[in-house]
């Protein structure tokens, strides 16, 4: 397994990765094993970022296929604006566990709502949320003062737009 993840990233993208990313649980041993195989294969450094991201829970227990206990985007867009999904999953930091529950959709639904409603003038928060973004992808934060802006009647078309949210 790790073996197959160094030949295809090596195959795929070369020697040195930009950004790696994957579960926190994959730390070790399999990203160190990846890490360690294909510098010694290479002799140039794996990868230059790591990004590893927390458990997401349901009902106290990890999300899981032998669980079963999974949310998929797939069914979720059949009732969800899908910005509004992306809203959902990153109002929660990627390094931090968290749980999902049934309040998460309709209340970023109603946020993005909120931004879509927004006064279409100059924004006044993307400064602030690009430092945010650039603070270890401090979503939460971004969201924040976005939902602030909102509320002080500002512009945020811009800001939302940094976080792929196009309005």
């Amino acid at each position: 397994w790790h073996i197959e993840c160094s030949a295809l990233a090596l195959r795929e993208l070369g020697t040195t990765i930009d950004l790696h990313g994957g579960g926190g649980d994959l730390i070790f041993p399999h990203h160190e094993c990846e890490r360690a195989q294909s510098e010694a294969a290479t002799g140039e450094p794996f990868v230059k970022h790591w990004m590893h991201v927390a458990k997401v829970f349901m009902d106290g227990h990890k999300m899981s296929k032998s669980r079963g206990n999974l949310v998929f985007v797939d069914a979720l867009r059949k009732q969800w604006d899908p910005r509004a999904i992306r809203l959902g999953i990153i109002e929660h930091h990627y390094r931090r566990e968290w749980e999902w529950d049934d309040t998460l959709m309709p209340r970023n639904a109603a946020r993005l709502q909120a931004w879509v409603e927004a006064p279409r003038v100059e924004d006044g928060v993307v400064g602030e949320v690009r430092s945010a973004l650039d603070d270890d992808l401090d979503t939460p934060a971004a969201l924040a003062l976005i939902d602030e802006a909102v509320e002080r009647g500002q512009g945020v078309h811009d800001a939302a737009a940094l976080l792929g949210v196009l309005l």
